[in-house]
Parts: structure tokens; C-alpha cells; sequence
């Protein structure tokens, strides 16, 4: 049966006008956009109201052609409690930790019918929250998660509208469904395979969730002192994601950290059966490459054998060799692109007033609490990932305490998500 005919893609992000296009051209099927009533959704539903639902897709490397285009929406829904009609196919298009908030806005009668739902940016555990959430109402849609959204789209103009711009797009992703063999995640293979986006079919959801590089490297590159007050601090000197120490927060330390979680991971993916990550390998294949001069093809391969003071110094090397972007060409005076020069953005005013935490690290931040959740479920050690948390949380307490007047974003709330860690474990080894 295919479940692609009615498709309604929840939030109003860039991610979701770039769904809805390559889906409406690729699959011609009804499309569907929700979101939550907000300052910032405002402009977006405006966008919308004026161009009749018309919607555009630009890309800044003519080599991404495929994913180019404009479609027009068909159904709009401001707010989720507003969703009605009949649709076979959800994509949740919003950032992890909404999941289940975004579900519970809506109708009840609504969800029940839907036949298929879509994840598409999840974390590690993420189809299990939403598997087991539609469990407890008596509904077993199909449940598809990716590893990670196809590329980097932001907003054309700078502000949200019905125009955006896809700047990067992946080399491969990663799928997996609730269903063996399923015809949602064939159909999908095809459009991904016209968007000459690799598409691997992994034997489970909670695999193909571990294919997301953000779980390796986010948390040793924010939750660190020096990012932390780099995001938190009140210098206005710039700080870059990806740089060395001084200019960035990559020094010895970090490295050793960054491995060391990868480690913990591994031993919950090895708990749990599923086929772990060569890190370096999935930085350098599946991510950005660097010159086989830098790091030979042997020392990606056997990265999982090597010992830990190796391991440690290649993943050195990999940072140091992504300064620069090794591919591209030089300039009359020798410099290549400064590929690392990804600043560190700050706490902001949000336009309800509060002051807000920038969406990394506040996603690392769930993202690590629920792998920690499901260590501790599975009673692995992960001192690195507690760590992590303790820097991070201990710095929004920092800062609340700093602030007593100011009005702070739902952010600043040290939380346990422990709802949602009660919802994945339940049964996880069963």
C-alpha cells in the first residue's frame, strides 16, 4: 500500500519547504504544512497566505540541481490543534526534543489514523519514543526514522518566508523502519537516489539513528568550558566551532573526550546488538573527506583496533586537516577556503523577550540526557557523557543565578526528560 499520497510535513522550518518540494515534485502527492503559532512562524504562515502556498527552493551549488524547485502547498495548519482531514503520512520536521509536545497538540482521533510516521533529523532512541507513544493510544503506524536531514537549508533572505536556500547536501544518509521491508522506505530510496543522495537501508530505526554524526562530536565540541563561555560569556571576541585552541575549543583534552564518548556509545550499541560506528570512518566517508596524505585509507579502516593514543592522534589529525577545506582551490596567494571558521553563536534575545540558548547546544543537551537515560537503563558507565552534563547544567544554573531579573527561556530548565527515557526503555532489551 503506499502511504505517500498525503503527506503532512509538522513545523515551519527550512528543513520542511525543502521537503515539501522535493516530495511534491518527486512524489506528486498532497502536501501539508503545520506549525506552532509564533513570532516566528508568523512570517512564514504570511509568506504562505500571500503566495497562494507557493513555495521555493534555491541552492547555492549548481551540482545540487535535483533539489531545486517550487511546488504549492495544498492545506496549511496554524497551530496543530487546527490539523483535520484525512492524511496516511506525518513528518516530524521540528527538532527532537518535540516530539511527543507536538503530538500531544493534536488530536488524538488524528494521529490514530495515520498509517506512517516520519522522523527526520531524530536522535539515538527517538523511533522507540514515538513507537511507544502511539503504542499507549492504541495506534501502530509504520514508524521510518532517518539518520539525519539531507543537507543544510537555511532561510533565502535571512528571515523566515516561503524561500530557502539548501547550501550543503550529504553524501549518504541513513533509513530505518518498524517494517521489514517496508514500500515507504523503497519509495523514499528512489527519491534520494534523483537527489543523488545515498540512502542505506540499516536492519533497525535505533541503527540508523546512530548514524548521526551529531552524537559523536556535538557534545565534546559545546560541552566544554571553553565553548560554554564562548556561547554564555559576555566577550564579544569571535570563537570558531572548529578551530584550534586558542581560536577554538579543539585541544588535546577534547580529543581524548570526544573519543572517549564515542567509546560509551559503543558499549550501548554493543549492549543492545546493533553494529557500532568506525568514527573515523564516518567522519572521513560518510562526512567531510581529507586527503589521503593527511590520513591513509589503513588507519580509517582499522580505526576500531587501533590502540587509544593512536585513536586519539588520528582524530587530531582529521581536526587539524579540516582547517582549511583540502578540495578547494587556492586563492593567488596560497589560502584555502577556511573551512573551520564556523563561529560559536551566542545566547540571544528571542522575540518573546527571554533571553534563549542558541539551538546548539540546547538540542546536544536532550540529545545527551537520553543516551545517558539508556546507559543507565542498560547499566553501562558513561563518565564522559555525565560529565558533559554536569559542565552544561552547572553553566545554565551560572547563569540563572547571574540573571535574577532577567526573563529566561524554558532552556535555562535543568531537566531529567524522564518521561521520555521511561517511553524508549520500556522493553529495549525485551
Amino acid at each position: 500500500m503506499n502511504n505517500l499520497q498525503r503527506i503532512l510535513i509538522l513545523g515551519t522550518g527550512p528543513a520542511s519547504i525543502q521537503l515539501a518540494v522535493t516530495l511534491k515534485n518527486h512524489l506528486n502527492c498532497c502536501i501539508g504544512i503545520a506549525g506552532r503559532q509564533t513570532v516566528r512562524s508568523a512570517s512564514v504562515f504570511a509568506a504562505l497566505e500571500q503566495s497562494n502556498g507557493h513555495v521555493q527552493v534555491s541552492i547555492q551549488n549548481e551540482k545540487h540541481q535535483p533539489l531545486a524547485g517550487e511546488c504549492f502547498i495544498d492545506h496549511v495548519f496554524k497551530g496543530y490543534d487546527t490539523t483535520q482531514g484525512e492524511w496516511d503520512t506525518l513528518i516530524l520536521a521540528v527538532t527532537t526534543d518535540a516530539y511527543i509536545d507536538v503530538l500531544e497538540h493534536m488530536n488524538e482521533q488524528f494521529i490514530k489514523q495515520l498509517k506512517c510516521i516520519i522522523l527526520v533529523s531524530p536522535t539515538f532512541g527517538s523511533n522507540r519514543l514515538v513507537s511507544h507513544y502511539m503504542r499507549e493510544r492504541n495506534a501502530a503506524p509504520e514508524v521510518i526514522s532517518f539518520s539525519t536531514y539531507l543537507g543544510d537549508t537555511r532561510w533565502m533572505h535571512e528571515y523566515p518566508s516561503n524561500h530557502v536556500l539548501t547550501t550543503g547536501v550529504k553524501k549518504k544518509v541513513y533509513i530505518g523502519s518498524t517494517q521489514y521491508q517496508s514500500k515507504q522506505v523503497s519509495r523514499l530510496c528512489q527519491v534520494y537516489e534523483r537527489l543523488e543522495v545515498a540512502l542505506e537501508v540499516m536492519r533497525s530505526p535505533l541503527e540508523a539513528e546512530t548514524r548521526n554524526i551529531s552524537l559523536y562530536v556535538h557534545p565534546p565540541l559545546f560541552l566544554n568550558d571553553f565553548s560554554l563561555e564562548a556561547i554564555f560569556g559576555a566577550s564579544n571576541i569571535q570563537k570558531y566551532v572548529y578551530k584550534m585552541y586558542p581560536e577554538g575549543p579543539i585541544t588535546q583534552e577534547l580529543i581524548r573526550e570526544m573519543r572517549a564518548q564515542w567509546q560509551e556509545i559503543m558499549h550501548i550499541t554493543d549492549r543492545l546488538h546493533i553494529q557500532g560506528v568506525n568514527l573515523l570512518q564516518f567522519m572521513t566517508d560518510d562526512n567531510y573527506p581529507v586527503r589521503l596524505e593527511s590520513i591513509s585509507r589503513q588507519d580509517i579502516d582499522n580505526f576500531n583496533h587501533l590502540q587509544v593514543i593512536h585513536q586519539e592522534y588520528l582524530l587530531y589529525i582529521r581536526y587539524t586537516s579540516l582547517l582549511i577545506d583540502p578540495f578547494s582551490e587556492p586563492d593567488s596567494e596560497g589560502k584555502y577556503f577556511d573551512f573551520s571558521a564556523v563561529p560559536f553563536r551566542k545566547t540571544f534575545m528571542n522575540r518573546e523577550g527571554e533571553l534563549d540558548i542558541p539551538r546548539m547546544p540546547k538540542e546536544d543537551y536532550y540529545r545527551i540526557k537520553i543516551i545517558q537515560g539508556i546507559a543507565r537503563h542498560l547499566d553501562v558507565s558513561c563518565p564522559t557523557i555525565n560529565l558533559f552534563i554536569a559542565r552544561y547544567e552547572a553553566k545554565l544554573q551560572e547563569v540563572a543565578d547571574a540573571h535574577p531579573h532577567q526573563h529566561l527561556s524554558e532552556a535555562f530548565v535543568i531537566q531529567s526528560f524522564e518521561e521520555d527515557i521511561r517511553m524508549i526503555c520500556t522493553g529495549l532489551l525485551s
